[in-house]
């Protein structure tokens, strides 16, 4: 299991995430894959767009939301532990993640890794 992997995990439901670090004390930080929100986010946030072209067997997008007063940004971070992993679906290229890291450092929403 490393940085960019693509995976199954359980969250109560089946829901697909991107590992982005490597494990650490039995976790690791993960950013969930959405559906996109269909609107248009500029001024308030950017999705990295992920699907087939990444070698998933399915669309979906990593969300960030910038910083604003009044509201409370949503990047879908976690952390998830090798228990809560249930199967690989894929791994991302180097500049996909890089695309990932980049979104994360404009919304200020840096994982601890």
């Amino acid at each position: 299991m490393q940085c960019g992997e693509v995976w199954w995990a359980d969250f109560g439901e089946r829901r697909p995430v991107v590992l982005l670090s490597e494990p650490s004390n039995s976790r690791f930080q993960a950013v969930q894959i959405v559906e996109p929100a269909n609107v248009d986010l500029t001024g308030v946030g950017l999705e990295v767009a992920l699907g087939s072209a990444d070698g998933l067997p399915f669309d979906g997008v990593i969300r960030v939301l910038f910083p604003s007063p009044g509201m409370v940004p949503c990047t879908w971070l976690t952390a998830v532990t090798e228990q809560d992993l249930i199967e690989r679906a894929g791994a991302l290229s180097e500049s996909k993640v890089d695309d990932i890291w980049e979104a994360l450092r404009l919304s200020e929403a840096l994982p601890e890794v």
